[in-house]
């Protein structure tokens, strides 16, 4: 019984699988009858499509084979119309060319005759020449020497008097241009001369601190007067003390140790002489400033800054009360606006108008003149020959060997012109003081000496280790008389002779 169920499950179960397999593979059958009927549809569009394009491509090639065509033919016209040019051209030009032949042909004939005809016409003037030599007893030599004297003669006066004129006329033309240059270039550039000369006024907080500037028994402003070679006036003017003095340089470090003192508080002896030699270091500082910005504003650069030390030191320089920096700056403006004008070096002339008084900076310490000196100063730091000879001869020392030394003087000259620019009585003055500073330290015992209240008192300090108190007495004796003897002054000059000897110690 079993095995009956068993087989009977065996042929259901065999049944079924057959079964399965049947419906799979119609199935199967059903759906590649569907994928290969999409593909011959795919197939006979894509034909469709190829045909359509290789219609589209024929058309195309036809079409572009007929514009071949068509460009080619119109090429073919041009060039046969080109051809047709060029054949019409040298038809032309060989007709031209005939033309020119028979025009060489016939001038050359003309040529021909016209050499015979001057060869004629020169014979007979030749043989017209020795019936006028036989006639006049002259040869043709002696004949052209008698003509050209007697017209030479004969103009002569005319000459002259037409030379004159256009010499009148010339000289004239240029001085109206020079008037019209120097006008414009005076034009161009202004600057006002307004300086202290012989005071500086410093300005303190209070009435008050003048006493502490005067000290005890004037101990103060007597350290201040011996160390700055100054005279420091201290009145009734509010909040001012003035400071007087020929020498610049003096008075500025007067200035900036009276302005550190009043700074500070601690006005006395000791204070006074650590000011004064901290004044001397910055007055070297502001001397090199001063050196640069000149440079600068005149707009040279390259210079040794030794030679802009140098050049600074004129800040505090005066000539004829014109202070010489500014002077030369001007200068240095003024002869590059000239150059320019008149077509010249502007870089030269400038240079050597700003340098052209370097030798004032050190002509009190170097014997001299000033441009002596000053061409010495520019050879050394290596200054160019032509702005050394543009700067030479401002005071015609030299003679003139370039358009840029004309400029320089005439620049110079226009600076110092200037009204108020210069006064010859104030140059009278410091000289006056600078002679009798110099015959005071020309004695191996001074120390330093300074000319104050305007020349009329000098005041000497000696080096007490080479003379004692006697000799003081007899150094102000000898020099009173060598003044009274050697130098001009107005009314009277008091000598002042200070010895003094200090001892100082450490404690360790």
């Amino acid at each position: 019984m079993v095995l009956v169920y068993f087989l009977s499950a065996a042929g259901l179960l065999a049944a079924g699988a057959v079964s399965g397999y049947l419906i799979r593979q119609n199935l199967a059958k059903k759906q590649l009858s569907t994928a290969e009927g999409q593909a011959a549809k795919i197939l006979e569009e894509a034909e469709i499509a190829v045909k359509e394009i290789t219609l589209d491509a024929k058309n195309k090639a036809v079409e572009i084979l007929e514009d071949a065509k068509k460009n080619e033919q119109a090429r073919e016209e041009k060039i046969l119309l080109q051809e047709q040019r060029i054949e019409k051209r040298v038809e032309q030009t060989e007709k031209g060319a005939e033309e020119i032949d028979a025009e060489k042909r016939r001038l050359l004939q003309k040529a021909d005759e016209i050499r015979a005809i001057r060869d004629e016409t020169e014979k007979l003037r030749e043989e017209e020449l020795k019936r006028l030599e036989i006639l006049a007893g002259l040869s043709r030599e002696e004949a052209e020497t008698k003509m050209f004297a007697l017209v030479e003669e004969e103009s002569k006066e005319a000459l002259v008097k037409r030379m004159s004129k256009l010499e009148k006329e010339s000289h004239e033309e240029l001085e109206k241009r020079s008037l019209s240059i120097m006008a414009t270039v005076i034009h161009k550039y202004s600057r006002s001369h307004v300086s202290e000369f012989t005071t500086t006024t410093v300005a303190i907080p209070s009435d008050e601190v003048k006493g502490k500037i005067i000290g005890k028994e004037g101990r103060n402003i007597r350290a201040l007067e011996k160390e700055t070679g100054v005279e420091f006036i201290v009145d009734d003017t509010p909040e001012t003390v003035i400071i007087s003095g020929f020498d610049p340089v003096r008075r500025e470090i007067a200035r900036i140790a009276l302005e550190k003192l009043v700074a500070d508080g601690r006005i006395h002896p000791a204070r006074i002489e650590e000011a004064v030699e901290e004044g001397k270091k910055e007055i070297d500082t502001k001397i090199k400033e001063a050196g640069e910005s000149a440079a600068y504003d005149a707009g040279i650069a390259g210079l040794h800054p030794k030679l802009l030390y140098i050049l600074g030191r004129l800040r505090f320089r005066y000539s004829y009360k014109q202070n010489v920096l500014l002077h030369s700056l001007e200068v240095s403006y003024l002869a590059g606006a000239l150059a320019a004008e008149l077509g010249a070096d502007v870089a030269c002339a400038k240079k050597a108008g700003l340098l052209h008084d370097i030798g004032k900076a050190v002509d009190h310490e170097i014997e001299g003149t000033h441009v002596k000196i000053g061409m010495r100063i520019l050879e050394k730091f290596g200054i160019g020959q032509n702005v050394i000879d543009g700067m030479k001869c401002h005071h015609d020392e030299y003679p003139h060997q370039t358009i840029e030394s004309f400029i320089v003087t005439a620049a110079d000259a226009i600076s110092a012109a200037r009204p108020g620019a210069r006064k010859e009585t104030a140059e009278k003055y410091i000289k006056r003081l600078e002679e009798l500073e110099a015959l005071v330290n020309s004695y191996p015992e001074v120390e330093k000496s300074y000319a104050i209240q305007a020349g009329r008192e000098v005041r000497i300090f000696v080096n007490p280790e080479k003379t004692d108190d006697l000799g003081a007495m007899k150094l102000a004796r000898d020099i009173a008389k060598r003044i009274e003897e050697e130098l001009k002054y107005p009314g009277e000059i008091k000598v002042n002779v200070f010895r003094e000897t200090r001892a100082i110690e450490y404690a360790r």
